[in-house]
């Protein structure tokens, strides 16, 4: 059940509202598609997955939307999270250059993950749901979700994908923990999994996979929904308690950011720290830059096109107007497991395409030397999506040195990576390889698509 705290409400630095950016945006992100019609689709054609409350977020074009007492009231179990100025990571780069960063690793989970979760949760248990199902990458969101539906009495069960639930045991138990079931993705446990294992029995799996496989258990229950970490609108809106924060605190600190950096998986680690700035940007207050920074091995952005494409890899979701490597595509096992997902969210595709956001690629090597050099200087050991937006820090500085130029960077260290010392130990004994795809791979995969082209 939901868990009382002794707080203030009205005295707290917890955000009152979230903050939607859709309202602000010049072109609106364009609608999903039905799966078979082809045609735009109602907030009907969601309610098998999730519960009203959720649909109406996801469809709003309203600013501000209240955040219920409830919900902050559990958010007051770790937020408002910390900003720290990373001095020592400054002296380590020899720059004039002030580097902040947000730091979600506080959550209980460990992550940033738990600001969509306990409202997800929330609104499923408002309308009496019993059961959600769901998919996890390295197992952030699944550890996320596991805690929050413990909070409300709700079961939990969890595709994992393949690859992190045997390389990264200890998120399994975290989920098993906080009580939730959890399957190694793919599974013969539905259709769509064993559908995956005939054509390939070693397939590695993939978050469009486990998304899928979690979709299908949604929608063949009566008792249960789905819930997505990532990618749609609704969730990239929980996550503006971050950037929200973050711009109080700076404000503290008599600072604003020139450049903002994040992670990037499906969008909402970067929506979360860079869309409340971007308000700013889409009103003409301000003209921060915002880089969202995905692995070479998964470069939808880069390397991507922007079309309609399925969520998931069997294509039981509705089409999303992305950027996609396509829906078949099945990313190389890097350890940032949260940044293994074929597409984009339509809101971040939409900023992409009319350039108001920006995008790299970095390999995984590059990311955890920075995790390293990070570490060292500033103590907190990133998790492996983290490294990828201290490797762009480290870019940019080196490029305003270069220039002479002193800028101001904040990033989101999304979370720790006290359960991927396994990675690092590769890296440190030389054993870590990067994986950067080929163009011939990229085509390959977007030749198979039959989506409308935007």
């Amino acid at each position: 059940m939901i868990q009382q705290r002794k707080i203030l409400l009205q005295e707290s630095e917890i955000p009152t509202h979230w903050y939607n950016i859709v309202a602000d945006m010049p072109n609106k992100p364009l609608p999903p598609l039905h799966p078979a019609t082809k045609q735009p689709i109602g907030p009907e054609a969601l309610a098998p997955l999730f519960p009203m409350e959720l649909i109406k977020q996801e469809v709003t074009q309203e600013k501000w939307v209240e955040i219920p007492d409830e919900v902050r009231n559990l958010y007051s179990i770790w937020r408002p999270t910390p900003m720290f100025r990373a001095i020592g990571l400054e002296k380590a780069l020899g720059t004039n250059c002030k580097i902040y960063y947000k730091y979600e690793g506080v959550s209980p989970a460990g992550s940033h993950k738990p600001n969509t979760a306990i409202p997800q949760a929330y609104y499923n248990y408002k309308e009496g749901v019993k059961k959600i199902a769901t998919e996890t990458g390295a197992g952030q969101w699944g550890s996320a979700l596991s805690f929050a539906c413990k909070l409300f009495g709700i079961d939990c069960e969890v595709f994992m994908v393949k690859v992190s639930y045997e390389g990264k045991p200890y998120r399994k138990i975290m989920m098993n923990t906080w009580g939730a079931k959890v399957h190694s993705s793919p599974t013969n446990l539905t259709n769509a999994g064993r559908s995956i294992l005939e054509q390939d029995p070693n397939n590695p799996g993939s978050l469009g996979i486990a998304i899928s496989e979690a979709v299908e258990v949604a929608a063949t229950h009566d008792d249960t929904k789905y819930a997505l970490g990532s990618v749609l609108n609704h969730v990239l809106m929980h996550q503006t308690v971050i950037g929200l924060e973050a711009m109080k605190q700076l404000e503290k600190a008599g600072d604003y950011p020139d450049i903002i950096i994040a992670p990037f998986g499906g969008g909402s680690n970067f929506a979360g720290i860079a869309f409340p700035f971007l308000q700013n940007n889409l009103i003409g207050k301000q003209k921060t830059r915002a880089i969202a920074v995905e692995p070479t091995s998964c470069p939808k952005l880069t390397r991507g096109v922007f079309r309609y494409d399925f969520g998931d890899t069997v294509g039981m979701t509705p089409l999303i107007p992305m950027y996609t490597l396509g829906h078949n595509f099945i990313p190389s096992p890097i350890h940032a497991g949260g940044l293994r997902y074929h597409g984009a969210g339509a809101i971040i595709s939409q900023l992409l395409k009319d350039g108001i956001i920006e995008a790299d690629a970095i390999n995984q090597t590059e990311c955890f030397e920075a995790g390293i050099l990070f570490s060292r200087a500033e103590g907190v050991i990133p998790a492996p999506e983290a490294t990828h937006a201290i490797a762009e820090v480290i870019r940019q500085v080196n490029q305003a040195n270069a220039e002479g130029v002193s800028k101001t960077i904040l990033f989101n260290l999304c979370g720790h990576g006290n359960f991927d010392l396994a990675a690092y130990e590769q890296f440190l004994n030389g054993k870590l390889v990067d994986f950067e795809v080929s163009q011939a791979e990229i085509d390959a995969s977007l030749s198979q698509l039959n989506t409308p082209i935007i």
